[in-house]
């Protein structure tokens, strides 16, 4: 299994702005992980191909994780999940929502060898 801790610590490293947690998560992890585990909702223009990322969304089978640019910064939420109903929603901080991430990667990584090797590659970097 790999080491929460460990993952979580390489997802801090890259915290520079929000654009990298975008760009890490929804190009290097995203094209590994199944379909529709990660979300990502653009700002809306009318001009113009360069549309910037808002918010994330990690979906897993028991929860939705929500990375967003607030007002004051990013904004973290956890949404626990039953039958595709949300039951419950969680304002965190932002390492609170990196360390469910990264658990929840894990357990991917857990059952899926395509997501361990993405994951594992993202920890040797």
């Amino acid at each position: 299994m790999l080491e929460v801790h460990l993952l979580a610590q390489a997802l801090r490293s890259d915290r520079a702005d929000i654009e990298s947690y975008y760009r890490l998560l929804s190009e290097t992890l995203g094209q590994a992980l199944p379909p529709g585990v990660v979300e990502v909702e653009r700002q809306r223009r009318l001009f113009g191909r360069d549309r910037t990322p808002v918010a994330l969304r990690v979906h897993t089978p028991d929860r939705q994780l929500e990375l967003r640019t607030g007002r004051h910064g990013l904004e973290a939420e956890v949404r626990q999940v039953v039958r595709d109903v949300v039951i419950s929603r969680r304002a965190i901080g932002v390492d609170e929502w990196l360390e469910a991430l990264a658990e929840e990667l894990a357990k991917l990584a857990d059952r899926n060898a395509t997501a361990r090797e993405a994951l594992t590659r993202l920890l040797n970097d």
